[in-house]
């Protein structure tokens, strides 16, 4: 797997206007793939709803960037990595061993993938997620 792993906080600045979009842009466009997994386009679905339940997104927009983000996994640009058992486990380790850093459960699940896919980099606008990946040995590239 040649390309970084992107957290879904750092994907969401791909397909939605927020602080450090561009900066995201910039970095998202001088890669040829990038890796996500199952459970980054699960928070990815459920970011949206939430962001149309609040008003800050309509349907239609909704529905735009799902399609879009479906058409860059076809395409292959987003590879997509399944969760298994062995993650599970693994993130279960990590939140263990990495004591100082406060991993939420989807955040070590999404760590465990990376470094399981043999990823180097991880991009993430998340500054606990930026500590435990710098901790575990990735390159972080951090969007905040």
């Amino acid at each position: 797997m040649s390309g970084p792993y992107l957290d879904t906080s750092a994907l969401a600045k791909w397909y939605l206007n927020e602080p450090f979009s561009a900066e995201f842009a910039t970095f998202i466009q001088q890669q040829p793939v990038a890796a996500i997994s199952r459970l980054t386009a699960v928070e990815f679905r459920c970011l949206l709803a939430r962001r149309r339940r609040a008003g800050d997104i309509n349907r239609t927009i909704e529905t735009r960037v799902l399609a879009t983000f479906a058409d860059d996994i076809g395409a292959g640009f987003l590879v997509m990595h399944p969760v298994a058992d062995e993650h599970v486990a693994a993130a279960a380790e990590m939140i263990s061993r990495l004591r100082r850093h406060p991993l939420r459960t989807l955040d070590a699940l999404h760590l465990a993938i990376a470094l399981a896919i043999k990823c180097r980099q991880l991009a993430t606008a998340d500054r606990t997620m930026a500590d435990a990946a710098r901790a575990s040995g990735l390159e972080v590239v951090r969007f905040f």
